[in-house]
């Protein structure tokens, strides 16, 4: 097996390291990820410059982008041979409910989904994570349950880990994403010339966090195991939509 690793914490970050030498006893393990942080970042992709490529100690890559461009290139000409999975972390806080639209570390993983292999993102619930190895030790169950039972095609996990001690962990829960509140407000201020800057506001709290959420699994100490579909399509609502769309030719 062979194992391409990337985050959106940056190439140097704790969560990535651990994860590599947690998976390195396994597998070929290749490691390609930003040269500094970009969480939130989201799926975007540069395509208004060239990108640049760096090999650090112990064979790490930087890349000068975004984690779907670390992916994206490492898969489809940077890495001599392409890799047979795709593990995206150990993130540095949780990627619970709505966050999953903004996370570098989903979306990494989704770009791996993307170009046909199967992938896992992987997060510990705390911005300042004090039990990576929890983390590592899911990490390492997960690969080898789907090297027994692979991932659909259409799916890639998104595991979150609560961040105790491996004893009190309580098992593994298959969750839905849960729903936050809409985000708290800009943070207004000026810079130093006194010029108007604004701060994304932090994200809101929990709304939709009951029993069978990912939010509920961590609050109660369980591994999050969230299937999430490529397709985004809403498939119960083509009829409905089509029934509204006016017929016969635009105006």
């Amino acid at each position: 097996m062979h194992i391409l690793v990337s985050n959106d914490d940056g190439y140097s970050a704790q969560g990535l390291i651990a994860l590599k030498s947690a998976l390195e006893k396994l597998a070929k393990v290749s490691v390609v990820a930003p040269e500094r942080n970009q969480s939130g970042a989201s799926n975007s992709l540069t395509l208004d410059r060239p990108l640049r490529a760096t090999v650090m100690d112990g064979g790490v890559i930087k890349i000068d982008g975004t984690p779907t461009d670390c992916v994206h290139i490492a898969i489809t000409g940077l890495l001599d041979e392409e890799p047979d999975m795709v593990f995206a972390g150990i993130n540095h806080g949780a990627n619970l409910g709505d966050d999953v639209l903004y996370s570098g570390t989903v979306a990494a993983a989704t770009e791996g989904r993307f170009l046909g292999l199967p992938a896992i993102a992987i997060s510990l619930a705390s911005a300042t994570p004090r039990y990576m190895e929890t983390a590592t030790r899911v990490a390492v169950d997960l690969f080898n349950r789907v090297q027994q039972q692979p991932l659909p095609a259409d799916t890639i996990l998104n595991v979150n880990v609560p961040d105790v001690p491996v004893n009190q962990l309580r098992g593994f829960r298959s969750t839905r994403l849960g729903q936050r509140h809409k985000a708290e407000r800009v943070v207004k201020t000026l810079d130093p010339r006194g010029r108007e800057i604004y701060w994304v506001g932090s994200a809101g709290p929990e709304q939709d966090a009951g029993p069978g959420t990912d939010f509920c699994a961590i609050r109660e100490n369980f591994v999050s195991v969230t299937p999430l579909q490529v397709d985004l399509t809403h498939y119960n609502k083509i009829n409905g939509i089509a029934e509204w769309l006016p017929v016969g030719e635009m105006c």
